[in-house]
């Protein structure tokens, strides 16, 4: 992977005056599920403004080789929600070009890469097959949280989606709630608001085909997958089996604001699903999650927040100032932004 020849840039309001062209790339729109236009040659001191327009994508450095994954150390601008409403001033995220390597570019919100949405720099007669291995692969790795101990079996059950049953075969794990017969549910929790640290609701029973839907309020908080063993620390880090994890990305929300950005996870099976929020030692103070968790064992979710401000987050992950993560020895220069952070969404 070349990414140590690029250096993302981060989400501006003012111009840099920089050598070379500057190539645009509409990401988004509504309706819309691309990049456009989908690859562009660039030369070097070239950059790269992504304008995000409607609804909530991301611009994440992948590979050739897993288009859907994200790279390690990759650049990854976060989500960037953006209301059907904007009709101007959209938020845009640069990118300078070193050399004329490729660079592999997906949307992680969902499945927007297994529907098409990758982007590429310089790809030469490769974007197609880049593409293809995007929409015909193998999709990306669960998002729904490890768990130390116990075996998935596979269960078969009769349940009502929008007034019909239906027969669903999904993955159960031992301890967890029996399935009901009921319409699929979207589960609200808000995440923050005026002095608060907290999830509300903290702890939830959701059924396969269920969603759970993050509405952040007031302050910049995340939802983002953990692991019972880890509470404070993201699963893409932590996990041994390959599991990627979701994570919504920081949500700043002004005091007065009166509409809320959502990120929504959909629930595959009954395995525990462990959340924190990745902001300051917020973790640390108890500010998690949890969505079946085997209340009945010793792993559930009052031993999860115990053990969460336990560690008081000495092991969280960076905070807001590293919400894209650049390789150390890279130039991450910053891009209007006088607090050394990395990424700063326009409002």
């Amino acid at each position: 992977m070349k990414s140590d020849l690029l250096h993302f840039l981060a989400i501006s309001c003012v111009a840099l005056l920089v050598q070379g062209a500057n190539i645009d790339v509409t990401v988004g729109g509504p309706g819309v599920l691309k990049y456009s236009p989908e690859f562009v040659n660039a030369n070097p001191g070239d950059v790269v403004r992504f304008y995000f327009k409607q609804k909530n994508h991301t611009a994440t450095q992948s590979t050739f080789e897993n288009p859907c994954v994200r790279a390690q150390n990759g650049f990854d601008s976060g989500f960037v929600p953006v209301p059907d409403t904007q009709t101007s001033d959209f938020p845009v995220a640069e990118l300078t070009i070193i050399d004329a390597s490729p660079v592999w570019v997906y949307c992680r919100q969902a499945n927007h890469c297994q529907q098409g949405m990758v982007f590429a720099i310089n790809p030469g007669d490769e974007f197609v097959a880049f593409q293809a291995a995007a929409t015909g692969g193998t999709p990306q790795a669960s998002t729904t949280s490890s768990t130390p101990s116990g075996s998935v079996v596979t269960v078969t059950a009769t349940v009502t989606v929008s007034g019909q049953p239906i027969t669903t075969t999904y993955a159960s794990y031992p301890g967890s709630s029996a399935p009901t017969t009921a319409v699929a549910t979207d589960h609200k929790v808000v995440v923050g608001g005026p002095g608060k640290l907290t999830y509300e609701p903290s702890n939830i029973t959701a059924q396969p085909g269920d969603t759970i839907t993050f509405e952040f309020h007031q302050k910049n908080h995340t939802a983002t997958a953990s692991s019972f063993a880890a509470p404070c620390r993201a699963l893409s880090l932590t996990s041994t089996t390959g599991e990627i994890g979701f994570d919504s990305g920081f949500m700043p929300v002004a005091d007065n604001a009166t509409t809320f950005p959502t990120f929504t996870v959909k629930v595959n099976d009954t395995k525990p699903i462990w959340v924190y929020c990745r902001q300051g030692n917020h973790c640390g103070q108890g500010m998690v999650f949890s969505a079946n968790a085997v209340e009945s064992g010793p792993n559930n979710f009052a031993a999860f927040k115990a053990k969460a401000m336990q560690l008081n987050a000495t092991t969280s992950a960076p905070a807001q100032n590293a919400a894209a993560k650049i390789p150390s020895h890279l130039d991450a220069s910053i891009l209007g932004a006088s607090m050394g952070i990395l990424l700063q969404l326009c409002h």
